[in-house]
């Protein structure tokens, strides 16, 4: 007769003291108690754990030297228990860029079908994004001041890592003499070897001008030259200005002479620094030195230690006698508390003197020294810290007077402005991305597709409606 009971008796592996217990079987049971109470330890190095072994010991000696041998848990006996599975609870992934969408593939496929079937317009106006001919990036050129200098670069390589050696071949076959390579120009002989590791950017240097009415079949020449090469695209650089435009014949914004990159998985990524938000990285939220923690009594002085990361300050140190000459130079003093400065008061301690410069002074035993500069600020000075320090102590400690805010760029959406200018009806990928499992399934075949683009999206809507399904039939749909 089947046992109706699992007896466990003298069970003493880790903090259980001698415990003995009758378990039913063939019924959901539930350990409960504080933490460090031994539930873990009853369910799973005693009870799973001899369950397994007893299982391995039943198979063939040839199977068991393939699994290990297994050591007995620490029990005088264990009684009516069967070969045991153990589920473990836990967390997939801590990493910030992890989403509902990029763990279930749902985002991706997201970016191949904004890709495939996603309208640009413009990030500026709003306006749907259309080809440029050759004609209107001369004109668009020409409507420069006259005398104003620009290379014509033809974008071969974009942050992509790799030596590049065979385009480098046929850059110098093609008989143009002169590239840039990672922001420098240089001759096309003398581009060293490229680590293959890190990520480069490689443009062709067609033509050097100076923009004049009379230039204008050299431009068109020099333009039609690097759209060819490229297959549409061209990069004008403004060396004075220091300014770059790109040009398209896929995709540009006449009104707003704004050029846009091609529609790619890439740019639709929060992963890639071809589509992430240049301001937070892709992270939607920036991280700052919050002034409430850096200055979290305002009854102190600074003397007193009101800079929590400074902490308290003689005035013979360094940083004491600095800030000793900023507060001459102002006009206060350091004994003053900081909630009785005033508004430009606090704000020169916290943020520095701007452009404007101050004379220091640093007494060293006999030696004076003196100075001429810009007083840098508390917090600029932390982040400057924070940023160049490769010590992961530090970090943890300037972190501490660190929050979080929402991304002023990209609100959260974490991509680019071409990128969340890119939609499909009326939504862009980041509106898709905020609905609930349940309205998204139920909005998708609603979306305004042609002929053509329904042609193209339709195994990659499959997809995403087979994956949003299955969040919904486990009862998953709330989630966005």
């Amino acid at each position: 007769m089947e046992p109706q009971t699992i007896r466990v008796r003298g069970a003493r592996m880790h903090n259980l003291k001698n415990i003995d217990i009758d378990l039913p079987r063939n019924a959901l049971v539930v350990f409960t108690g504080l933490s460090g109470s031994g539930k873990s330890t009853l369910a799973f190095d005693t009870l799973y754990a001899e369950g397994q072994r007893r299982y391995v010991e039943s198979l063939s000696t040839y199977a068991r030297q393939f699994l290990g041998q297994m050591d007995k848990p620490d029990v005088d006996s264990l009684e009516g228990l069967s070969p045991a599975v153990s589920i473990e609870q836990k967390t997939t992934s801590k990493n910030p860029r992890s989403t509902v969408g990029t763990v279930t593939e749902i985002y991706d496929h997201l970016r191949l079908l904004f890709a495939r079937c996603g309208r640009p317009f413009c990030p500026e106006c709003g306006e749907e994004i259309r080809s440029q001919s050759i004609e209107d990036m001369v004109n668009i050129l020409l409507e420069e001041p006259e005398g104003t200098k620009v290379i014509i670069l033809a974008p071969m390589v974009s942050d992509r890592k790799g030596r590049h050696e065979q385009l480098l071949v046929r850059i110098r076959k093609e008989g143009f003499v002169r590239v840039r390579v990672d922001g420098d120009i240089l001759h096309a002989d003398d581009v060293q070897a490229l680590d293959k590791n890190k990520k480069h950017t490689i443009e062709i240097v067609v033509d050097r001008l100076v923009l004049k009415p009379s230039v204008r079949r050299r431009l068109a020449d020099s333009i039609s030259t690097a759209v060819k090469v490229t297959g549409g695209f061209l990069l004008a650089l403004f060396p004075e200005k220091d300014q770059e435009q790109l040009f398209s014949e896929h995709a540009a914004c006449h009104s707003c002479n704004i050029s846009m990159p091609r529609l790619s998985t890439q740019l639709f990524s929060f992963n890639n620094p071809q589509g992430a938000c240049a301001e937070c990285g892709g992270l939607g939220v920036k991280q700052f030195f919050d002034e409430s923690l850096i200055v979290p009594d305002h009854s102190l002085s600074v003397i007193d230690g009101a800079i929590a990361p400074w902490g308290w300050r003689n005035e013979s140190t360094y940083t004491g006698q600095m800030l000793a000459a900023v507060a001459k130079h102002y006009g206060f003093s350091l004994k003053t508390q900081f909630a009785k400065l005033t508004e430009r008061q606090r704000n020169l301690i916290l943020y520095g003197s701007g452009g404007e410069e101050i004379e220091f002074y640093y007494r060293k035993g006999r030696r004076v020294m003196t100075a001429v500069k810009a007083f840098e600020g508390v917090i600029p000075q932390l982040d400057r810290r924070y940023h160049e320090t490769q010590a992961a102590m530090i970090r943890d400690e300037l972190a501490r007077y660190m929050n979080e805010q929402i991304c002023p760029s990209c609100s959260g959406a974490r991509l680019k402005p071409e990128a969340l200018a890119a939609r499909i009806g009326e939504y862009n990928i980041y509106q898709l991305t905020t609905m609930s499992v349940e309205r998204l399934l139920a909005g998708l075949p609603l979306l305004p597709f042609s002929e053509r683009e329904r042609t193209i999206g339709e195994p990659v809507l499959k997809e995403i409606v087979d994956r949003l399904s299955f969040l919904e039939d486990v009862g998953l749909g709330y989630l966005t």
